[in-house]
């Protein structure tokens, strides 16, 4: 458990890492915006800026879960850490209906802890998904509309929020993360802000599941906090970038640790044979989905470590052809 408070803890002192709570479809994220301020020097797991905030209230009876997941532009991979608890433990109040809970005492700024939080009744199963706010105006419309579903016809609830962007404060049993920013909408551009922004996807509500298919989280844990590591391929904002080989060999030791062991086996077997000069056509595809991805992303990283070549371009002919288990770059999903 030490361990795992440090490496977090680095991670919150890291302005190229990213933090997020919430579920399959309900998510807050923090992340730093290059040329802010730098944040203040994280001592515990806490760390915010003016755009928004994260803390981590507890350890207790977290099992991390470190993974790769498979990107559809083939030159890359996502990567995270997700704190998970046992479902019994990490079910929150899954409330339907939009509820005042009172004064946020627990606001991680002073500042915040007069001002009104509200579960919008999102009904996830890991993640009290909440709006604070101290406006009159949008208080007004919130307290009349209490106990109502935000997606019933003809209430004004929920347009009265997006007019207003009041703070998103996703609660999960681990802890919070707090949005100040705008809500991506048409205020925004129709995008969301740069750095700590949030999600709300109904669709995706509908599916009433804790994570994406495509993330390993052993049967029986639910995650209630990703940590996302600087990415050796991606910046901040997703764009390509020239290829770290220091924040990558950073990540495979948290990997080795924390990863899945069909995954970590069977990339460490892909780059055993790629580097005696194996050719694939003997290679038998595992029929689990994490162990394609751990196939295809040895592929790839080994091209970004390595270059290109006859050899791995073959590899990726054979094994990585298609977009079958890739998953959208976007935490939200």
């Amino acid at each position: 458990m030490q361990q795992l408070e440090t490496v977090l803890r680095d991670g919150m002192n890291d302005p190229d890492a990213g933090w997020n709570m919430g579920s399959f479809g309900a998510i807050a994220e923090f992340h730093h915006v290059a040329g802010d301020p730098a944040a203040p020097e994280a001592m515990a797991l806490t760390q915010g800026t003016s755009r928004g905030a994260i803390r981590i209230d507890t350890l207790e009876g977290v099992r991390a879960v470190a993974y790769e997941t498979l990107s559809p532009r083939k030159h890359r991979w996502t990567q995270a850490v997700s704190l998970c608890l046992p479902e019994p433990d990490a079910l929150m109040n899954r409330r339907d209906v939009l509820t005042e809970l009172g004064a946020d005492d627990g606001a991680i700024r002073d500042e915040d802890k007069d001002a009104f939080l509200f579960d919008m009744g999102l009904a996830q199963p890991q993640v009290d998904f909440c709006i604070r706010t101290d406006d009159p105006e949008l208080l007004e419309v919130l307290r009349a509309n209490d106990g109502r579903s935000l997606f019933d016809h003809g209430n004004p609830a929920m347009g009265a929020i997006l007019k207003a962007h009041p703070h998103r404060v996703a609660l999960t049993r681990l802890g919070r993360v707090e949005v100040y920013q705008m809500i991506g909408g048409p205020d925004t551009g129709g995008t969301s802000p740069e750095g700590p922004h949030t999600h709300v996807l109904p669709k995706l509500l509908r599916a009433g599941r804790t994570h994406s298919s495509n993330t390993p989280i052993p049967e029986g844990w639910v995650p209630c906090c990703g940590f996302h590591p600087n990415n050796p391929v991606m910046g901040r904002l997703g764009e390509d970038q020239d290829f770290d080989a220091a924040a990558f060999e950073t990540f495979q030791a948290l990997l080795a640790q924390w990863g899945p062991e069909e995954y970590t086996a069977q990339k460490r077997d892909v780059w055993n044979a790629l580097g005696s000069g194996q050719m694939p056509d003997v290679w038998i595809e595992p029929t689990s989905r994490v162990g394609r991805a751990g196939l295809r992303n040895a592929i790839r990283q080994w091209r970004r470590q390595h270059g290109d070549s006859d050899l791995v371009a073959a590899w990726s002919r054979s094994f990585d052809g298609g977009e079958a288990d890739a998953d959208p770059e976007n935490p939200g999903h």
